[in-house]
């Protein structure tokens, strides 16, 4: 008999796709892992007679428990620990690829301190509350503009997890001729998955947006088109790659947003959670600057040296600070937790904490001996203006 005629095609259990996303209309298909594998192995390349000969041999290789269980389930003991930790450098099947532990348990009632961290929970249910709903805005937005479905689906609801949307999304935006966005997407992928603090940095940098700035209408529109903000994520991966001595790639990464966002941020820069870039054209921040969290930061920016001194020699910027439009802060200088910098100053000495420096030099409102505090987080207020009626009589 011919061995041909052995062969059984068993149906894939449909339970592989009950909560795939739709396919959009007009978008070629997106192969997961599995398939990839196959298009690219040589079975495609051997003669019509022999194929389902392979395919019979492939078939007897697949673990066929896999295949029936949900994907978004978890991992079933040691082999599915083993195929994620073996398959998770390859991103291009766009599936979460958080780390599991082939150890973990659940411990949530092991606890010998019954005392719960409230704080800690809520903020983790706002975070997964933040991808959900980002998700809905796009729905939402699709059913008033469906021109954009294409586009929303690709950039959005495609995707399993915040990271791979955001790593898809600015691999897109920061890629070029030479530059393609396949290489990229892996790159910001991988950095993010082995960093998992980039996404918390992510999730508070968009709350911080949708909080502070009048025009945001909500998690998706800060989320594909604050340039500011997408920047700020982009020197996020960059900083990760500096730190690891990729020197090269993460300046290449600073190039491109520099190109594309006109915004400047070295590799090199530190810098804090709940962070704003409003506008953000034009800021540019040194290798050495450090930015603490909570801080709000208007265009045309700079946190730049002083000349040609090397080593540590640009700004430290402490939590909650708010920095105007057009100001420059230069030198290894330190700007105190909650100060406010008028627009268009030029700092070039230390601002204690509360504190209110505007003009050209920067000049203390109320005084150096005894400088007006400030009793709200200028960061949070964004108010720009109350200090200039106890610094000027500026009429019009």
């Amino acid at each position: 008999m011919n061995v041909v005629d052995l062969v059984i095609v068993q149906p894939l259990s449909l339970s592989l796709y009950n909560n795939s996303p739709p396919i959009a209309p007009h978008r070629p298909f997106q192969f997961s892992h599995a398939s990839s594998v196959a298009l690219t192995s040589p079975l495609f390349s051997l003669p019509k007679h022999h194929k389902k000969l392979s395919i019979s041999i492939m078939t007897a290789c697949v673990d066929t428990s896999q295949l029936s269980q949900d994907p978004n389930g978890p991992p079933n003991g040691e082999h599915s620990y083993k195929y994620v930790n073996n398959f998770r450098p390859n991103f291009r099947d766009r599936v979460s690829s958080t780390p599991f532990n082939k150890n973990q348990v659940n411990s949530v009632h092991t606890q010998t301190n019954f005392e719960v961290d409230e704080e800690r929970v809520h903020e983790e249910d706002r975070d997964d509350d933040i991808w959900i709903e980002l998700q809905d805005e796009a729905r939402s937005d699709i059913e008033q503009e469906p021109i954009l479905s294409s586009y929303y689906f690709g950039s959005v609801l495609s995707h399993k997890s915040l990271e791979s949307a955001l790593a898809s999304h600015l691999s897109m935006k920061l890629s070029s001729l030479s530059l393609q966005s396949g290489t990229l997407f892996d790159i910001f992928m991988g950095v993010m998955v082995e960093n998992q603090d980039i996404i918390e940095a992510v999730k508070a940098d968009l709350r911080a947006v949708k909080e502070r700035d009048p025009a945001c209408t909500g998690y998706l529109q800060c989320f594909l088109n604050f340039k500011g903000f997408l920047a700020c994520q982009a020197q996020r991966i960059a900083h990760k790659l500096w730190s690891q001595g990729r020197e090269a790639m993460a300046l290449v990464i600073q190039n491109r947003a520099s190109e594309v966002f006109a915004v400047d941020i070295h590799p090199g820069a530190i810098i804090g959670n709940g962070i704003m870039l409003d506008h953000a054209t034009g800021v540019v921040i040194g290798e050495t600057a450090v930015i603490g969290d909570n801080v709000s930061i208007l265009h045309q920016v700079t946190l730049g040296g002083t000349g040609k001194l090397t080593g540590d020699r640009h700004p430290k910027i402490g939590n909650g600070v708010l920095i105007g439009a057009g100001t420059c802060i230069l030198g290894n200088i330190k700007i105190g937790d909650g100060a406010k910098i008028g627009a268009c100053s030029v700092v070039l000495k230390e601002v204690p904490p509360r504190t209110t420096a505007v003009g050209n030099p920067a000049k203390l409102i109320g005084g150096k001996e005894n400088p007006i505090k400030l009793d709200k987080i200028p960061s949070f207020t964004m108010d720009h203006t109350s200090h200039i009626h106890e610094w000027s009589d500026y009429v019009i």
